[in-house]
């Protein structure tokens, strides 16, 4: 027969991870490390605090990174606390560890969970920033404006515009999002499709190299025509000829053009 657990039951099983010791004793362990240096001692120091490690993590638990690896740096952030503790200043080890602790993993989405490269005056200023948009967003019930958020974290609006840019290079969106319902297919395939624009570069190309053997005028005329879609009698008003002068020389051009691409078709062709 299963019974559920109660919550004392199961505040004594937290509480159990914590190793309890006499103030003194542990004081004195830690007088000992400084005095020896003993890896030996240092490494069951660090792990008699791993809870702590673990409580100091779980305050960052809902920023996406694994949990896992959050007590890996809160454990990083332990190992330099006991370094540095001396029980002498009258302090317990876990009021002095805690600022360690949390600086490490506030480090740790600063400089290595960004998805490019952000100077760090902006990151701290979008901390700040998130910081400001929080306590608003809580006080009035609704998204605060940027010279609201300015005026609550005492900086330029620039500088609000900036944090607020950086933010968006904290997570990277990928290139293939899943586009089914179970949030499967994320296959590179629906990225892009065949740009039927290319050929038109490749006939512009063309174009362009073959009206640049036309004289001034003939190039001007044929322009005019077929890019700009002006009348012959607009053109012919523009250029100063007649309409009559500008069908002669646009059949003339044309033929030139023709028989340009026919050489170059034919050249290529060998």
């Amino acid at each position: 027969m299963h019974t559920l657990s109660s919550p004392t039951t199961t505040t004594r099983s937290r509480r159990s991870d914590r190793t309890e010791r006499d103030p003194a004793e542990e004081a004195e362990r830690f007088r000992r490390y400084r005095r020896t240096r003993d890896r030996s001692l240092r490494n069951e120091l660090i792990e008699e605090h791993r809870w702590l490690a673990l409580h100091c993590a779980k305050r960052f638990a809902n920023k996406g990174e694994p949990l896992d690896d959050l007590v890996q740096v809160a454990m990083l952030g332990i190992l330099k606390a006991v370094e540095r503790y001396d029980p002498d200043y009258g302090a317990t080890f876990a009021t002095f560890a805690v600022p360690t602790v949390t600086g490490e993993l506030r480090r740790h989405f600063r400089d290595t969970t960004w998805a490019v490269h952000v100077p760090r005056r902006a990151k701290d200023l979008q901390h700040t920033v998130k910081v400001a948009v929080e306590d608003l967003a809580q006080a009035h019930g609704r998204s605060p404006t940027v010279e609201e958020i300015a005026a609550q974290a005492n900086i330029a609006v620039e500088d609000v515009l900036d944090a607020l840019e950086a933010a968006r290079c904290y997570r990277k969106t990928p290139l293939a999002a899943p586009h089914d319902d179970e949030g499967d297919g994320d296959d590179l395939s629906v990225l892009g499709a065949v740009d039927r624009n290319l050929d038109a570069v490749e006939a512009a190309e063309t174009v362009r190299t073959l009206l640049a053997k036309l004289p001034a005028r003939e190039r001007r005329i044929v322009e005019l025509r077929y890019m700009h879609g002006l009348t012959q009698s607009h053109i012919a008003e523009l250029v100063g000829v007649s309409q009559v002068q500008v069908s002669r020389l646009l059949r003339a051009s044309l033929a030139r053009l023709h028989d340009s691409l026919t050489d170059t078709a034919g050249t290529c062709a060998v």
